[in-house]
């Protein structure tokens, strides 16, 4: 406790965890100075457990001694608390309910999909396949124009003006690529989907996004050995 007292801001997670890289994201773009704690999530540290208490998962988010989980919820804390660095959630009422909504969308309806992808095989893989297809086709048609409302749905991403749903897209879909290779699927089709092709390369073009993303064959390992680990425990 003392430590993370002296450290004005620590971060609890783990290098594999897209939630915690959303946090890293976030911090990254405002700038802000952190201690990253790496977590062994088989075996979890006391201070991670005193910390969330609920839940017991990664990634939280200590500030001035007091802790905050949940990643959307510590995003958000960051953009109310530094008000420097690009606005993560609008301020304007309405267009902050459309970011809200399609970031909860991308990670309750999108998320699950694309994990049930990895996870599996045969019949049912093409089936959760069909239903990531499903999903990207209702973000090219009715998200993109709520998300870009401001540049007639034509997305637009950079370190100024990255926000809270193109930092959920990016932990979900950005390396997309690895995805295909490592399942031999094709996932975002830059003819079916345009939109939503060209929102995943702005974002993969940003500086904050290079410099946190692993390098490729370090992202096919993992993605291998986690679809190894999921299959195995079928």
């Amino acid at each position: 406790m003392e430590e993370e007292t002296e450290n004005k801001v620590t971060l609890h997670g783990t290098f594999m965890s897209p939630y915690s890289k959303r946090v890293e994201l976030a911090l990254k773009l405002k700038s802000i100075p952190y201690l990253f704690v790496q977590e062994d999530l088989l075996n979890k540290s006391q201070t991670l457990l005193l910390h969330n208490p609920v839940h017991k998962k990664v990634p939280v988010l200590v500030h001035r001694g007091k802790p905050i989980s949940e990643s959307l919820f510590i995003i958000e804390y960051i953009d109310e608390t530094w008000r420097n660095g690009p606005q993560l959630l609008p301020r304007d009422p309405y267009r902050r309910s459309k970011v809200r909504f399609w970031a909860s969308y991308i990670q309750s309806h999108l998320f699950d999909a694309v994990m049930k992808v990895v996870k599996t095989e045969g019949e049912e893989q093409e089936r959760a396949l069909a239903e990531v297809k499903e999903k990207l086709s209702i973000i090219e048609r009715e998200g993109l124009k709520e998300i870009f409302s401001d540049t007639d749905g034509k997305p637009t991403v950079t370190n100024e003006t990255m926000s809270l749903v193109d930092i959920v897209m990016c932990t979900l879909l950005s390396p997309y690529k690895a995805h295909e290779e490592v399942l031999a699927v094709k996932i975002v089709d830059p003819e079916t989907v345009p939109g939503v092709y060209g929102w995943l390369s702005a974002i993969n073009e940003t500086d904050v996004v290079k410099d946190l993303s692993p390098p490729y064959e370090q992202v096919l390992e993992i993605l291998r050995a986690f679809r190894h680990m999921s299959l195995s425990h079928s």
